[in-house]
């Protein structure tokens, strides 16, 4: 299944795609997010739309298209976990995974635009693929056991600001990562049966209409059931919680490619869990 949220900002409506329609959720649940994910949400709206007791939201394609999920617990964040984009860094490969966290609040729409804060100059695209938490995680033992526990995928973009990462952090990220809008999402959540294998995406970026990122995720360091099951030894994970994956070579921090300006437009996507863009503009004072 493909879920959506579209509507205003903090008034998005719940929306199943399906045949190329778009089907109003509010008869099933107030709004696409944790509860809704770990009490049977998604039965439920398959059941109703078996049945036909879905009505269709009329001009839902001309609806602002919100993040698929309401706003997450948590934003975890696995840092160089691809091989040639750890050595563009001028790093090797880590040896476990390396955690970060963005504010909840940094998970705008898909097609939001992305405030460059004052004085901002290193602003960096970073497509990766999103993992959204369906049932609470403590502990798991193998990756079949943490394949189960995802609810399924989404295209994530990453926005970071390298200068405030790497001089201004204090050996931690987080100061890069974290300023409002930096963490577009959406614009469907496909469940993980839909997906399928999650090691099997192509991902890529475009800035200007210019090629930058096109990878796979074979080419994760750790793998999705990796990475869920490694966290789980170290924090529980709820249902709702967002986990990006980190992003393959091809960002402006190789070198090869200028930082994003006010103006620029990034296009970022993963096949079979559509696409997204943002247009950089100043962030207001």
């Amino acid at each position: 299944m493909r879920f959506q949220r579209r509507g205003a900002a903090g008034a998005e409506i719940p929306v199943l795609v399906h045949d190329g329609a778009y089907y109003d959720l509010r008869g099933v649940t107030t709004d696409i997010d944790g509860a809704f994910l770990s009490d049977g949400g998604p039965g439920r709206v398959a059941r109703a739309l078996s049945e036909g007791a879905l009505p269709v939201l009329d001009g839902a394609a001309e609806l602002r298209v919100g993040a698929p999920i309401a706003r997450p617990q948590a934003v975890l964040c696995i840092g160089q976990n691809y091989a040639a984009h750890a050595a563009e860094s001028g790093d090797t490969p880590p040896a476990v995974p390396i955690l970060f966290f963005k504010h909840p609040n940094t998970v705008v729409g898909p097609f939001d635009d992305v405030r460059i804060p004052p004085g901002a100059e290193r602003v960096d695209w970073e497509v990766e693929l999103g993992v959204v938490i369906g049932t609470r995680a403590r502990y798991l033992s193998t990756p079949e056991e943490a394949l189960a526990a995802v609810a399924g995928y989404v295209v994530s973009n990453d926005v970071s600001e390298r200068e405030w990462q790497i001089e201004h952090s204090g050996g931690q990220w987080s100061k890069g990562k974290n300023a409002e809008t930096f963490n577009p999402l959406g614009p469907t959540l496909v469940t993980a049966d839909e997906v399928g294998d999650p090691q099997r995406l192509r991902l890529w970026s475009r800035v200007n209409g210019e090629p930058r990122q096109d990878s796979n995720t074979a080419d994760m360091v750790f793998s999705v059931a990796e990475i869920v099951r490694h966290l789980s030894q170290y924090l529980v994970l709820e249902p709702g919680d967002l986990v990006n994956t980190g992003t393959p070579q091809g960002v402006a921090l190789s070198g090869r490619f200028p930082y994003l300006r006010a103006g620029d437009v990034m296009d970022i996507g993963i096949d079979g869990l559509d696409e997204q863009r943002q247009r950089l503009v100043p962030a207001p004072h």
